[in-house]
């Protein structure tokens, strides 16, 4: 987030009268009760059925309600704000993910990519922004997480809304590949694939077969929320509330 975006957003919020994203109720951009609902318990969340080559996906909340609310304004209507407080959500599900990897305590964030045009379009790259936020939050403590944007779009799918499983998968076959100057620099290296939400899987079984094609094995994928809950295991570790 540049210094501009941190010092118009609480500026916009105390001139225009700010509301929560999640519920709608005044104040500040999130209130305490939608703060909540983002340090649930991180959980595997497999989509039923799994796609072939998804690497384990852990998420930390539902994709619903507040949480929808939340991550659409960040994302489609560039509510900066909400940047620290989504990236600590992914930052718990990226250390259940590294816990239910074995434990480590290094690992690069490699974003979904998005078409360079819908980049535009917003202004902004969302998953760009919660996944730096996120990787900041855990150096804080203590883990050597790094972002690498390591995918591109090759070929633009088509709009998603409506497909079933098997046709999303299709639809994003050959979508993405891993750029070159990445592809020696992370093999053998811990890389989780992230994103904001899985739904059927498939864009994130993509990015998977993107990154093996090029010699990387994924560790995993950690995503802020997921549509489908059907493995929800409270062994995985809380992640500290965001600043």
């Amino acid at each position: 987030m540049s210094l501009r975006d941190v010092l118009l957003s609480p500026f916009a919020d105390l001139v225009l009268g700010g509301v929560c994203a999640g519920c709608e109720r005044p104040g500040v951009a999130v209130c305490a009760d939608c703060r909540v609902v983002l340090r649930s318990r991180p959980y595997p969340a497999w989509p039923d059925p799994a796609p072939a080559g998804l690497a384990p996906p852990t998420a930390c909340t539902a994709y619903d309600g507040v949480v929808r609310s939340m991550l659409l304004a960040h994302k489609e209507h560039g509510r900066y704000q909400l940047t620290g407080p989504l990236g600590a959500a992914l930052a718990g599900s990226v250390l259940g993910a590294l816990s239910g990897a074995g434990g480590h305590r290094a690992a690069w964030l490699c974003p979904v990519p998005s078409p360079r045009a819908r980049i535009r379009a917003r202004g902004h790259d969302p998953l760009r922004r919660i996944a730096a936020a996120a990787a900041r939050r855990l150096r804080r403590e203590g883990y050597d997480v790094r972002v690498a944007p390591a995918l591109r779009v090759v070929r633009r799918p088509e709009d998603q809304a409506g497909l079933g499983a098997a046709d999303r998968e299709r639809n994003l076959a050959g979508a993405f590949e891993t750029r070159s100057r990445w592809a020696e620099r992370l093999t053998n290296q811990p890389v989780l694939i992230v994103d904001d939400v899985i739904t059927s899987g498939a864009t994130l079984t993509e990015a998977c077969r993107a990154l093996t094609a090029a010699g990387i094995s994924p560790l995993g994928c950690a995503v802020v929320a997921a549509t489908r809950r059907r493995f929800m295991r409270p062994s995985l570790p809380v992640f500290p509330e965001a600043d």
